[in-house]
């Protein structure tokens, strides 16, 4: 376990996960009631970051949901808060409202041990006046979502100039959600002086620029101990020409994993393995050099928001790309170039998640192979074709389906507006939505395949910021 990039002589060390919380400079009070509530051990996360966050530095820690996260965040601001001032001085971001109701149950077991203190949930698809009402009546600490906030600190019913800890929880998925310049104007209204905590499950580009921006000096807290970093499990098969393209539906179904990027020389190449893939009932696209911007984004679009099982491309369509959670790369040709095979299999097995690299390979192929041996220092791991039989008899499809509607950015189109309709007016499970990208013209959402049909008859039927939208599943 790694714990802070600053090695000055006032920031405190670290204590082993699963030490006592009497090793932190907690009141007397806190300790007991931790006691109570059966806190009797640090997680790894807990003591990585608490002595950190305690001391009052801004912290980042990648940390998943149910590693006693809510915790770590909640006991520095607790410990911050002046009961006896009735404003709000810390600001919890959730990605939904399920997450924030979480988040608001367990701050208030933490909060027993000083009476008194007043925490708020402010979501979407409550209704305005009873939040309105007690935000007048005085409030410690807000747990909300981005979207209900920035109506708040639109309507002057919600004032932050009190704030001395802000924590972005689940930043990742906020950001998949498209709440990036609704963090951005919360955090422009919050003093400058402050404490920023900010969790996250990975460590994507995006929750970096975050950090950057809003966050002074930040440590960086990350669980090492979880997995090695980027475990990829290699495997050869040895194919003829004829069996290749049929290969790679054999291994879809073997492994069956949700989300796989297969390379292949030639743009031909990726055409015909659409449409084999595609015969056989798999969600696949293709991503080549012939493909214009729009169809592109499209396509990029589904693939990073879990609506498409296989993305089929080539070296040059897939520079730059990066797209968390993708637990296969299928090398249906060998690359000539042996840097590039490295390129290709580092794309799974990010953040400590494990990943397989499966690679396809003729007798034309082995001196290619024979390269990429040397260069990795080790023999490849070869496997039967024989071996690969179907693990289940349902077909392979994606988590997810995307709807398009038909209005962006130059409508004034918001992630929280879209997320609004779907959770408030139509009733969905905000965790049943996935990634919302609002472009310029057109808006992306991605929802669960089970609910696909009601949000998109919903979404045509209803109303998105007060106005009709044409809706459609890409």
């Amino acid at each position: 376990m790694t714990a802070a990039n600053d090695s000055s002589p006032q920031t405190p060390a670290a204590p082993a996960a699963g030490t006592g919380f009497d090793t932190l400079p907690l009141a007397p009070a806190v300790r007991a009631n931790l006691t109570q509530l059966g806190y009797e051990r640090m997680t790894p996360i807990q003591a990585a970051s608490l002595p950190l966050t305690l001391a009052g530095k801004d912290v980042i820690a990648q940390a998943k949901t149910g590693s006693g996260k809510t915790a770590a965040f909640g006991l520095p601001l607790l410990t911050n808060l002046n009961p006896r001032r009735f404003a709000v001085q810390a600001l919890v971001l959730c990605p939904t409202r399920e997450l924030a109701e979480q988040v608001t149950q367990e701050l208030r077991r933490l909060a027993r041990a000083e009476d008194n203190v007043k925490i708020l949930t402010l979501c979407g698809g409550a209704t305005m006046r009873p939040q309105i009402a007690s935000l007048a009546h005085g409030a410690h600490v807000v747990v909300g979502t981005p979207g209900r906030i920035i109506d708040h600190l639109e309507r002057e019913t919600l004032a932050l100039d009190a704030l001395n800890t802000l924590v972005l929880d689940e930043a990742d998925r906020m950001l998949d959600m498209g709440f990036a310049d609704d963090i951005a104007t919360i955090a422009q209204r919050c003093p400058r002086q402050r404490q920023t905590l900010l969790f996250s499950a990975t460590y994507p580009e995006g929750v970096a620029a975050l950090a950057g921006k809003y966050m002074h000096e930040p440590q960086d807290v990350k669980l090492t101990e979880r997995h090695a970093a980027g475990t990829i499990r290699q495997r050869f098969y040895e194919v003829t020409e004829s069996e290749r393209l049929h290969a790679v539906g054999l291994l879809l179904n073997h492994y069956r994993p949700v989300s796989t990027l297969a390379f292949c020389n030639t743009k031909q190449q990726c055409r015909d393995l659409v449409a084999v893939l595609q015969a056989q009932g798999i969600a696949a696209l293709e991503l080549h050099g012939d493909l214009d911007q729009r169809d592109r984004d499209q396509v990029l679009v589904q693939f990073a928001n879990r609506s498409c099982s296989v993305l089929v491309a080539t070296d040059v369509a897939a520079r730059g790309l990066d797209i968390a959670q993708l637990e296969a790369v299928i090398n249906v040709d060998i690359t000539p170039d042996i840097e590039v095979h490295t390129h290709r299999i580092g794309r799974t097995g990010r953040a400590g998640e494990a990943g397989w690299a499966f690679s396809l390979a003729s007798l034309d192929e082995m001196g290619r192979v024979g390269r990429i041996e040397a260069m990795q220092g080790r023999e490849s791991e070869w496997h039967a074709l024989s071996e690969l039989v179907p693990t289940s008899s349902e077909p392979l499809h994606p988590p997810m389906a995307t709807l398009q509607i038909l209005g962006g950015r130059k409508e004034k189109i918001r992630a929280g507006d879209v997320l609004g309709a779907l959770t408030k007016d139509l009733g969905l499970p905000g965790a049943q939505i996935g990634k919302i990208n609002v472009n310029e013209f057109s808006t992306y959402v991605a929802v669960e395949r089970g609910i696909a049909d009601a949000a998109l008859r919903g979404l045509n039927a209803g109303k998105v910021k007060g106005k009709s939208v044409k809706v459609r599943q890409l």
